[in-house]
């Protein structure tokens, strides 16, 4: 299992970066994987201290999606450069895992987290346990 803060301790300026993204506005983007395999994209408020964690509404579809298959994906709020500054974009971060039931929810086991920004091009930079940080410029 890993949690947040593993991944502050293995990349502590990519994790700062990316949780930053995550709480530059309240509502994120939830990817869940439907009955018949097809993706499902929801609307999801996340929380992150010591673990990414998540609620979800009784009955909901996207509930109904994690208990079948847990494997999840989350995009952060998008945020657009200043006027006229395209290099000033501050990036787009997703965090991948497998949700695990909590007390009031879900945490993330995390197998991935990516940061994608620019910096003398289009900059990939991600996370995964076992394979620590790595960065693309394309």
């Amino acid at each position: 299992m890993v949690a947040w803060h593993e991944v502050e301790a293995e990349a502590p300026e990519l994790a700062a970066r990316v949780k930053a993204l995550f709480q530059a506005r309240k509502h994120k983007t939830m990817a869940t994987l439907r009955a018949d395999g097809s993706p499902r994209i929801s609307g999801i408020e996340t929380e992150i201290g010591d673990e990414l964690t998540f609620g979800s509404m009784s009955h909901s579809r996207k509930l109904a999606d994690v208990l079948r298959d847990p494997r999840v994906a989350f995009h952060s709020p998008s945020v657009d450069p200043p006027e006229g500054d395209a290099g000033g974009w501050a990036g787009e971060a997703k965090i991948a895992g497998r949700a695990v039931p909590a007390d009031d929810g879900f945490r993330v086991d995390i197998d991935e987290v990516v940061l994608t920004h620019l910096d003398g091009g289009l900059v990939i930079e991600s996370w995964h346990p076992g394979r620590g940080l790595e960065r693309h410029v394309r």
